[in-house]
């Protein structure tokens, strides 16, 4: 990630090398730093090194497919990564948010919302970097959540969640106990407004639910009645949720 907290930088990866200049002339404009590369082997080897901020990985591209890819650099980089997909592709969509992906937008992309999807993305994970942990841990029996460097912590154990994942759990334990519609998980945990036929809040709370899944397993023997209800709770939260994109596959 720069240094330079005045200029974000942003790694491009497509092989349409015309798209790629429209798109890093747009951005350009807007205030970001764009480097380009054209294949995905390019963009691992680019981007685990963790200099930038965002990076932006088609899914599409010779030598390393976009999913490959953004497996690799997930055993690197906690960067940020917004996927670009082929539009109506629900499968590309949820496969690259399963895999680590913190959003996606489909191709082709109007530039406005790209740059709002991009902002969406930093405003979250903005602190992921900062060493500044003044604000009050969020506390749910074992399980603690510190949104000041946005570290998750189960037993003590840290828990691997992208940004948005990070997002969405803490919107729901802030929450456990009170009915939370999609719409307004969306808007709170991601910075923006649920579109038809959007599934990425029920990808990450799957996701979550995977993730959690010792931690609710364990809450069956857990002597604190007030901590056993609010994991229970919690868990039936992500089990509405999860069941939406279940049910549909």
């Amino acid at each position: 990630m720069t240094t330079d907290s005045s200029i974000t930088r942003i790694l491009l990866a497509d092989d349409d090398v015309e798209l790629c200049g429209l798109l890093s002339e747009y951005l350009s404009q807007e205030g970001f730093e764009v480097d380009a590369v054209h294949d995905g082997a390019a963009a691992v080897e680019r981007g685990r090194g963790g200099e930038y901020d965002i990076v932006v990985l088609d899914v599409m591209m010779p030598k390393v497919n976009g999913f490959d890819a953004l497996r690799s650099l997930r055993e690197h980089t906690r960067t940020p990564v917004l996927m670009l997909t082929a539009r109506g592709d629900d499968v590309d969509r949820i496969v690259g948010l399963e895999m680590g992906a913190d959003d996606y937008l489909p191709k082709p992309c109007n530039p406005r919302e790209l740059v709002a999807r991009l902002r969406a993305v930093l405003r979250r994970s903005q602190s992921w970097f900062s060493t500044d942990d003044g604000s009050e841990p969020v506390i749910a029996g074992d399980l603690v959540l510190r949104p000041g460097n946005r570290e998750a912590l189960l037993s003590g154990v840290p828990l691997i969640l992208t940004s948005a994942e990070f997002s969405v759990l803490e919107t729901l334990v802030r929450r456990i106990g009170r009915v939370v519609a999609k719409g307004d998980l969306c808007e709170q945990a991601l910075g923006r407004k649920l579109e038809r036929y959007d599934r990425s809040i029920d990808v990450h709370v799957s996701n979550l639910r995977k993730k959690l899944g010792p931690f609710f397993r364990r809450c069956s023997s857990n002597q604190d009645r007030t901590g056993r209800r609010l994991y229970l709770r919690l868990h039936k939260v992500l089990m509405r949720f999860s069941s939406i994109i279940e049910s549909a596959r």
